[in-house]
C-alpha cells in the first residue's frame, strides 16, 4: 500500500506540482561531493570512466548533470512513470545523454546490475520511504553492485535534535522505532538517529564525511526537518 501511495502521490507531483517545489537543477549536495572526490582522489577522477547509479533519480537532474558535466555513463530508477518519462525526453538533448539508462523500478526491489559494476551511487532523499526490512536489503544491494571502494552519496532526514521529527513520531506512529505516517503524503517516512546510521551502515561502509543541517524552529516552535549528509565508502 506505501508503495502504491508512493507512486501515485510521485506521479501527481511530477505532472502537476504542489505539496513540493520540484526542480530541474542539480541538488546542491552533489557539486560539493564532487569537489570532496576530486580533493580526496586527485583532480583526475572523472576523468575515469565512471558509471553511476542514482536510486530515486525523480526526474534525473542529479544524473543529467554528472552527464553533462563529467560524461559519466549512468542508471537512474525511480517509482514515478511520470518522472521517469521526463528525465528520459531530457537525456536526448544532452550529447552523452546515451551513456544514461532510465527506468521505473522500486527501490524495494533487487538491482538488475552486475556485481562491482557501479563506481558511485546517489540516495538523495528516497530511502527513508522504505521500511527497516527493505532499507536492509536496499543497503545490501547497494553494497553488492559498487566496486572496492566505490563511494555513496546519501541524504535523508535527521531526527539528532529535531523537534519536528520527534513530533511526527509521537504523532503519527507508523510501528517501527524512528518511523511515522506522513500527516499530508499518507505514507511511510523513516529519520535516522547518528545509532542507527552506525548499525546500518557500519558493517559494509566506512563514512568519510558527515553534515548536518541546522536545527529549525520557527518563533520557538519546530520547522522543516532537519537533513542529514554522508558520504560513504564501500569496504
Amino acid at each position: 500500500m506505501n508503495e502504491k501511495r508512493l507512486k501515485e502521490f510521485w506521479n501527481k507531483e511530477y505532472k502537476d506540482p504542489g505539496m513540493f517545489g520540484l526542480s530541474e537543477g542539480v541538488s546542491e549536495a552533489l557539486p560539493k561531493f564532487c569537489r570532496w572526490l576530486e580533493s580526496e582522489f586527485g583532480d583526475d577522477y572523472f576523468k575515469q570512466k565512471l558509471t553511476v547509479l542514482d536510486a530515486g533519480c525523480g526526474n534525473g537532474r542529479n544524473l543529467l548533470w554528472m552527464n553533462e558535466q563529467f560524461g559519466v555513463a549512468g542508471y537512474g530508477y525511480d517509482i514515478s512513470e511520470e518522472a521517469i518519462a521526463q528525465a528520459n525526453r531530457a537525456k536526448e538533448k544532452q550529447p552523452f545523454g546515451n551513456r544514461l539508462t532510465f527506468a521505473v523500478r522500486s527501490l524495494s526491489a533487487s538491482i538488475s546490475l552486475p556485481d562491482e559494476s557501479v563506481d558511485i551511487v546517489f540516495d538523495l532523499m528516497s530511502s527513508h520511504f522504505l521500511r527497516e526490512e527493505e532499507r536492509v536489503k536496499f543497503l545490501s544491494e547497494i553494497s553488492r553492485v559498487l566496486k572496492p571502494a566505490g563511494m555513496l552519496l546519501f541524504k535523508s532526514f535527521y531526527k539528532e535534535g529535531d523537534r519536528n521529527a520527534a513530533k511526527l513520531i509521537k504523532e503519527g506512529s507508523a510501528g517501527e522505532k524512528n518511523a511515522y505516517i506522513h500527516p499530508r503524503m499518507k505514507v511511510y517516512e523513516y529519520v535516522w538517529d547518528d545509532a542507527a546510521l552506525a548499525e546500518a551502515f557500519g558493517s559494509q561502509f566506512i563514512m568519510r564525511a558527515k553534515f548536518a543541517s541546522h536545527k529549525h524552529n520557527v518563533r520557538g516552535k519546530p520547522g522543516k526537518r532537519r537533513s542529514i549528509t554522508c558520504y560513504f565508502e564501500k569496504k
